[in-house]
């Protein structure tokens, strides 16, 4: 029976990535570094995007958003990360606790249903060229992105409060750097609605879009084979392979962190996959976007560029 919160913890233990205190300067430097290099390179991506008219497109938009989503799902976990080890802590408050479980989910989620947009925008493109500007109205760009944050906020929501209701009496310590689901397997109360719901709801709001992109990229395949010209094929694919090698990213570490057999669980490959999955893959999106697309690669030098001149007209001043 699930009564009323009688939490006696108050604090959770993060044990974060080893347990050895002479490795903790060594990560906290390769995290700090790879932290910066995340939100520096997405905010390039958002910058230049918004910056150059010419990427004033559908596909760039959503782009953009996604690498605001990437900066903010890594906000969520590694500046705690990086607290806690240089104060040589490990705690995390229960609310604290679950408010990072709250956005872990929200951008979790957001950057899920970007990528089937994404997705589906590219469908249009390959498959509907003549009709892509009608089909991709600004007006729907803005009612698929406002939908995907009301979704996930709602499912963040939802698993949250199911998650305030129960009582955690004991054990507090957490194999992560970060408050997951795995929340659920410290509690002493009943978890059986909570697992359902996420099953059921946290389910779907994962394979829904994946299947969205399986089809769009089933399709996008039909189409592109259809193409007389190998030059053709090659200009079709190369439009979406950004976006491809960014969605097997994504989907690859979820599935090795979530779907995996129990029997290979081991706790260094569950951390190794955490890893890959809340720093890793938004520290490569915007290599990923960048590298492979000329019109990017374009607008970013434009910014690169004019911040240099910027700084020396600004280092000259005060010389």
């Amino acid at each position: 029976m699930r009564g009323t919160n009688h939490t006696s913890v108050s604090e959770f233990l993060l044990l974060g990535l080893s347990m050895q205190p002479q490795h903790q300067p060594f990560f906290f430097m390769l995290f700090l570094s790879m932290y910066l290099t995340t939100v520096l390179g997405n905010l390039l991506i958002v910058l230049a995007i918004s910056a150059d008219s010419r990427l004033h497109t559908p596909m760039y938009y959503f782009l953009g958003n996604l690498s605001f989503v990437d900066v903010c799902f890594s906000s969520t976990t590694v500046p705690k990360m990086l607290i806690n080890n240089i104060l040589s802590s490990k705690t995390i408050s229960f609310s604290g606790c679950l408010t990072q479980h709250y956005f872990l989910i929200v951008f979790a989620d957001v950057d899920n249903f970007l990528l089937a947009i994404m997705a589906y925008d590219r469908f249009v493109a390959v498959c509907h060229p003549l009709h892509y500007t009608t089909k991709m109205t600004h007006q729907l760009c803005a009612l698929l992105l406002i939908g995907s944050w009301i979704v996930a906020n709602a499912n963040a929501l939802l698993h949250t409060l199911l998650m305030i209701q129960l009582s955690f009496c004991a054990d507090n310590t957490l194999p992560h750097f970060f408050c997951d689901v795995s929340l659920l397997k410290l509690s002493c109360s009943d978890t059986y609605i909570n697992d359902m719901m996420i099953f059921i709801v946290a389910g779907l709001i994962l394979i829904a879009p994946f299947v969205c992109i399986l089809i769009s990229y089933i399709l996008i395949a039909c189409a592109v084979l259809r193409v007389p010209t190998t030059k053709g094929k090659l200009k079709a694919f190369s439009t979406c392979g950004s976006h491809l090698a960014v969605v097997l990213l994504f989907y690859g570490t979820i599935i090795a962190l979530y779907f995996s057999p129990s029997s290979s669980y081991s706790v260094e490959t569950d951390t190794a996959a955490t890893v890959m999955y809340t720093i890793v893959t938004p520290m490569l999106n915007p290599f990923i976007y960048s590298l492979r697309n000329k019109d990017m690669k374009g607008a970013l030098r434009k910014i690169i560029t004019m911040n240099v001149h910027i700084s020396i007209f600004v280092t000259a001043l005060f010389l």
